[in-house]
C-alpha cells in the first residue's frame, strides 16, 4: 500500500514526500527489547536560495495508513551534514537473505536503530535517502532547515548529545554499509557520484559468472554470521543497491524459468502449518503439544493466529503486546531437536504470520515479500482480511496466506466475497521494480490456513453434537460450507484439503473441551481449516490438538513433504552459457515491434465503485523488447486517477503475447469532478517500447452522475432522482457554491437534508435498530451496487438489501462527501470546544442549514442505536470512532493532528450521542 499519501496530507505547502515507486516505509523502532512501529518518510523542501533539503519524518499511525488522519507526526531528523545511516546487526540474530533490515541513524544529537522490512520498498526507500544526503556534493550548500521551525513545538526536548565517537546502540554491532555522511572515501565506491555503494567487482555484466549470480552460503557461512555482522552487511548492501534490471538480465532470467528442468531437482522438506484462533488470550499454557509433539523437527513452520487482540483500540491501531506474547510463546515451543531463525512476522489487527526456518536453509530463502489485505468496514477495518508472506525456496516459489473470513453461519457469500478480495487485493513487490507485481495464485506452492469460519449448515445443534459424538464426521462433512462452496467453484478453485478425521474446532467453553453453554449456544464447526494447492505436495497429517484450552478454538496443524526444485550448480553454469551464447549471436541493434489487438477503447455508463475492465493483446515480433506505459508531457501519471493498466510495465520474448488489462473505477476522490463535468472519461495512454516506438491507445466512455461524490447541498436542491436529471442541472447543481444554498431568491427552497440519507437512516431504522455489529461488519459488493442504483433511480421500493450493506453504503456515502458533514471551515473550532457542549452546540449551529439539519439528524439516529445497545452490542466510543473521522474531517492541506488531538475530535461526536444536539 502507498502510505505517502497519508504523509503527503501531513506536509505544509511546498514540502512533498518523495513521490517514487515507493516513497514511504514501514519499521519498527527498536529500543531494548522493546519494538514500536513507525512510518518513515522521505521529505523534500526546496527553499527560495536554491537546492534542496531533506528531512525524515517518523510517525506513529493506525494499521492502515491511508490519510493523513490515520497518522501522527512522532519525531523529525533532518539529513544535515553529520547524518548517517549504517546497517548492523543486532545480537544473537541470525541473517539469511531475505531477512530484516536493521540499521542504525545517527546525527550529532540521537541514535536510532530501525527494522525494516527486506524487499524492494525498502531497498528502494534507502536509496532516496542516500542521494538526499548533503555529505555527497561538497559543493551543496549546508541546509538551514529554516522550514522544520514549524513543528519544533511538537518535537520533544532533544536528548544530551551522543559521543560522536560513539557508533553503535545498545545491542548492536556496527557493519560497513553506511549511507550518509561526510566521508570522501565513499566518493571512490559511487561510480559518477551517483547511486548507492556498488561492488564494482560485480559490474562486468556480459559475463555469464555475472548474470544472476546464485545466492550461496555454506553452513560454516552461516555460523560466521552469527558471530559477525561483516559478511551479511556486505551481503545486504550490494542487494539493497542493486540497480534497476536490464532488458538482457530479464531476458536471461526468463529463459533461465523455461529450462528449469535441465538444471534442477527434486528434493522434499517438511512444512508444519498451523492455525489458531486465541480469542484475544494470552498464552496461558506450553504450544509444544501443538508445534512439536510427535512429529520430526519440520524443515519450515508456518504459525498463524487470528483474533489476537479483541480490543476495540486494536481495530484503530497497530501495536498490541498480544504480538510479542504471541512471538514468544511459538519461539519457545518450536521443535527442540533442531535451531531456527525467524523469517518473517507480519500482522494485520489480529491476524498474524509466522514463518522460521531451520538455521541451515536460512542461505536458500530469498525474494521475501508481506503483504495484509483488510476486508473489515470500508476496507480499513482489519478485523478480517489476510496477511501473507511470499518467498524463493531454492527455486520453488512459495505463498503462505493466513486469513480471518467474516463470521456467522448465514454469512457464506461474505466469506466467499472476503477470499475474493484477498486474492485480488494481495499483490507482492517483485525484485525486479521493471515487473508488474505477484499475485499469490502466481506461485509453485501456496497454502492457505486460518479461521475460514465456513459452519455446518441443515443441521441443528444437538444433531451436529449427536454426530460427532458417534464421529460420523464424513456424514457431518457432507453439511460444510467450504465443502459446498469448493465443489460449486465460488472459492479455493484448485486447492485441496485433507479428510477431517477430528472434531470440529469451533467452539468450546474457554477452558475446556465443552462444548459452548453460552446463550447463543453455537453450533460446532470446523472454522479452523488449512488448504494447499500446487505440485509435488503430500500431507502426512491434519488434525486439531485438544490439549490446549486457552481459547474457544482448538488449534489445528498439518504436516508436509513438499517437494522444492533444488538447483544443480554444474549444470545451472551450463545452462546459463548456452543462453548467454544465444543471445550474443541476436542482433541487438534491431528495432522492437509490436501488434495491439485494440487501439480504442470505450467505457459506457461508468458507475461509481463498480470496476469495468477492457483488454487488449501485446503481441510481440522478433526482437525481445521491454515496453511500459509513460507519461505525457507536463502530466504525473500515465493515466488518469480513475484508470489503471495491469500490467503497466514488462517485457516479452520474441513471437510472445502478453494480455493487458485496463482497470476503470471512479471512486470518491474522483467521482465529483465527474459529477460536475470538469472530468470526463477521456484519456490517451501512450505505451513505449524501450528502443522502439511509441504507441498511442485512446479511451472514452460516459459516467453516470451519483450520490455519491455530490455535494449536500447540491442534493439537497436535487429532489428529483440524479439519474432523472438533464447532465447540464446536475453539472451546475454541483459546481453551485455551498453560500449560495442560502440565497432563496435563485432556487426554489432545497430539501431539510438529502432524500438518499433519509432513504439509508430510515431503513436502518426500520429493520437494524437491534442489529449485533452493526458499523463493525461489511457488506456484499453486489448489494452495495444495488443500493446505489436505488439511491440514484429514487426506486425506493425496490431497496433490498443486508443490514450490513445499507450500514456500510451509508459510511461510503459520508466518506464520499467533497465538504464533510462538519464542514472545513469550523474544523479547529470544533476541537478547540470539545469537551464543552454549549460551545460546540454553538458551532453546530453556525453551519450552513444543509449541514446542520443532516448533523442533527444523524446524531438523533445514532442515539436511537445506542438505546438499544444491550441487543446490538454498540457503545458511544464505537460510534464516536467511526463517525468521527467521517463527519469531522481535517481541512484539505493543513497540518494533521496528534493523537490527543484525534481524541478531541472524537469526544466531540462522543458528547452529542450522549446529549441531546
Amino acid at each position: 500500500m502507498d502510505q505517502s499519501v497519508a504523509i503527503q496530507e501531513t506536509l505544509a505547502e511546498g514540502e512533498y514526500c518523495i513521490i517514487i515507486s515507493f516513497p514511504a516505509v514501514q519499521g519498527a523502532l527498536c529500543e531494548g527489547e522493546s519494538r514500536r512501529s513507525r512510518l518513515l518518510g522521505l521529505v523534500r523542501y526546496r527553499p527560495e536560495r536554491g537546492g534542496e533539503e531533506h528531512a525524515l519524518f517518523l510517525y506513529t499511525h493506525r494499521r492502515m495508513a491511508i490519510t493523513g488522519d490515520d497518522v501522527s507526526l512522532d519525531q523529525i531528523v533532518p539529513i544535515s551534514r553529520d547524518f548517517a545511516l549504517e546497517e548492523v546487526s543486532l545480537d544473537g540474530e541470525v541473517y539469511f537473505l531475505g531477512s530484516d533490515v536493521t540499521v542504525q541513524l545517527d546525527t550529532a544529537e540521537l541514535s536510532l536503530v530501525f527494522q525494516l522490512p527486506f524487499g524492494s520498498q525498502t531497498r528502494t526507500f534507502l536509496q532516496e535517502v542516500a542521494r538526499a544526503c548533503p555529505g555527497f556534493d561538497p559543493a551543496a550548500l549546508d541546509p538551514k532547515f529554516l522550514w522544520l521551525s514549524r513543528y519544533r513545538r511538537k518535537e520533544p526536548e532533544p536528548e544530551p548529545p551522543t559521543p560522536r565517537g560513539w557508533k553503535s546502540a545498545a545491542g548492536t554491532r556496527p557493519g560497513r554499509a553506511i549511507i550518509g555522511g561526510g566521508d570522501s572515501s565513499f566518493d571512490e565506491s559511487r561510480p559518477d557520484g551517483k547511486g548507492l555503494l556498488v561492488d564494482r567487482s560485480s559490474r562486468g555484466q556480459d559475463k555469464p559468472e555475472n548474470l544472476l549470480p546464485r545466492q550461496n552460503k555454506s553452513k560454516s557461512e552461516i555460523t560466521d554470521m552469527v558471530r559477525s555482522s561483516t559478511v551479511t552487511v556486505s551481503d545486504k548492501a550490494h542487494i539493497l543497491s542493486m540497480q534497476k534490471f536490464g532488458l538482457r538480465d530479464t531476458i536471461v532470467k526468463s529463459h533461465l524459468m523455461q529450462k528449469e528442468e535441465d538444471y534442477t531437482y527434486i528434493q522434499n522438506f517438511r512444512f508444519f502449518v498451523g492455525t489458531y484462533n486465541v480469542n484475544g488470550q494470552s498464552p496461558k499454557e506450553c504450544l509444544r503439544p501443538w508445534l512439536s509433539h510427535g512429529i520430526q523437527a519440520p524443515d519450515v513452520y508456518c504459525v498463524g493466529f487470528q483474533e489476537l487482540d479483541l480490543s476495540k483500540e486494536a481495530f484503530f491501531f497497530h501495536d498490541t503486546p498480544k504480538e510479542e506474547e504471541w512471538f514468544k510463546a511459538v519461539s519457545e515451543g518450536l521443535h527442540p531437536d533442531a535451531k531456527y531463525a525467524k523469517v518473517k512476522l507480519i500482522r494485520l489487527v489480529g491476524i498474524m504470520l509466522l514463518l522460521y526456518v531451520k538455521q541451515e536453509h536460512a542461505a536458500y530463502i530469498s525474494e521475501v515479500e508481506v503483504e495484509t489485505v483488510g476486508t473489515g468496514i470500508m476496507g480499513r477495518m482489519g478485523n478480517k482480511g489476510g496477511v501473507a508472506v511470499r518467498f524463493q525456496f531454492h527455486n520453488t516459489s512459495i505463498c503462505i496466506v493466513n486469513s480471518h473470513l467474516a463470521a456467522h453461519t448465514e454469512e457464506y457469500e461474505r466469506r466467499n466475497q472476503d477470499y475474493k478480495d484477498i486474492c485480488s487485493r494481495m499483490q507482492f513487490r517483485q525484485v525486479d521494480p521493471s515487473l508488474p507485481p505477484l499475485t499469490i495464485s502466481k506461485h509453485d506452492v501456496i497454502l492457505w490456513l486460518g479461521d475460514l469460519n465456513y459452519r455446518i449448515e441443515e443441521l441443528d445443534v444437538e444433531k451436529v453434537k449427536k454426530l460427532i459424538e458417534e464421529k460420523a464426521f464424513q456424514t457431518l462433512y457432507a453439511n460444510d460450507q467450504l465443502r459446498a462452496q469448493v465443489a460449486a467453484k465460488a472459492v479455493f478453485e484448485g486447492f485441496s484439503e485433507g479428510e477431517l478425521t477430528f472434531q470440529p474446532t469451533y467452539k468450546y467453553d474457554t477452558g475446556s473441551d465443552d462444548w459452548d453453554t453460552s446463550e447463543k449456544c453455537r453450533a460446532p464447526a470446523w472454522c479452523d481449516r488449512v488448504l494447499w494447492k500446487g505440485k509435488n505436495i503430500t500431507q502426512l497429517s491434519y488434525q486439531s490438538h485438544m490439549a490446549l484450552k486457552t481459547s474457544d478454538h482448538k488449534p489445528v496443524s498439518s504436516v508436509f513433504d513438499i517437494g522444492v526444485r533444488v538447483v544443480n550448480e554444474e549444470l545451472y553454469r551450463k545452462t546459463l552459457e548456452e543462453i548467454v551464447r544465444s543471445l550474443d549471436k541476436m542482433e541487438n541493434d534491431n528495432i522492437p515491434s509490436v501488434s495491439l489487438s485494440k487501439r480504442e477503447f470505450c467505457f459506457q455508463n461508468v458507475k461509481y465503485m463498480q470496476l469495468q475492465v477492457e483488454s487488449f493483446t501485446i503481441r510481440n515480433g522478433q526482437v525481445p523488447c521491454q515496453f511500459e506505459f509513460i507519461n505525457k508531457p507536463d502530466e504525473e501519471s500515465y493515466c488518469k486517477q480513475w484508470l489503471r493498466a495491469n500490467p503497466s510495465r514488462g517485457f516479452l520474448l520474441p513471437d510472445s503475447a502478453i494480455e493487458i488489462e485496463l482497470e476503470l473505477f471512479v471512486n470518491k476522490t474522483t467521482a465529483t469532478k465527474l459529477n460536475s463535468g470538469e472530468d470526463k472519461i477521456e484519456d490517451i495512454l501512450v505505451l513505449h517500447l524501450d528502443r522502439g516506438k511509441d504507441y498511442f491507445l485512446s479511451v472514452s466512455g460516459n459516467y453516470l452522475p451519483s450520490c455519491f461524490g455530490s455535494p449536500i447541498h447540491t442534493l439537497c436542491y436535487m429532489k428529483e432522482p440524479i439519474l432523472d436529471l438533464p447532465l447540464e442541472t446536475v453539472r451546475e447543481l454541483t459546481l453551485m457554491q455551498l453560500q449560495t444554498e442560502d440565497d432563496g431568491s435563485q432556487l426554489e427552497r432545497p430539501m431539510d437534508i438529502p432524500k438518499e440519507l433519509w432513504m439509508m437512516v430510515d431503513y436502518l431504522y426500520r429493520n437494524a435498530i437491534q442489529q449485533e455489529d452493526l458499523f463493525q461488519q461489511p457488506g456484499l459488493r453486489l448489494e452495495f451496487e444495488h443500493i446505489r442504483d436505488c439511491l440514484d433511480s429514487g426506486m425506493i421500493d425496490n431497496l433490498s438489501a443486508s443490514n450490513h450493506s445499507v450500514a456500510e453504503a451509508l459510511l461510503l456515502f459520508l466518506e464520499s462527501l467533497p465538504e464533510p458533514v462538519i464542514c472545513y471551515s469550523v474544523y479547529h473550532n470544533c476541537l478547540e470546544c470539545s469537551g464543552n457542549l454549549t460551545a460546540s452546540k454553538q458551532v453546530i449551529a453556525t453551519l450552513p442549514a444543509c449541514h446542520r439539519n443532516v448533523f442533527i439528524y444523524l446524531m438523533a439516529f445514532l442515539q436511537e442505536l445506542l438505546k438499544n445497545s444491550a441487543k446490538n452490542h454498540l457503545d458511544g466510543n464505537i460510534l464516536a470512532s467511526i463517525f468521527g473521522s467521517l463527519l469531522l474531517r481535517n481541512p484539505a492541506g493543513h497540518q494533521k493532528l496528534e493523537v490527543a488531538e484525534k481524541k478531541k475530535a472524537q469526544e466531540f461526536i462522543h458528547q452529542f450521542l450522549c446529549n441531546s444536539p
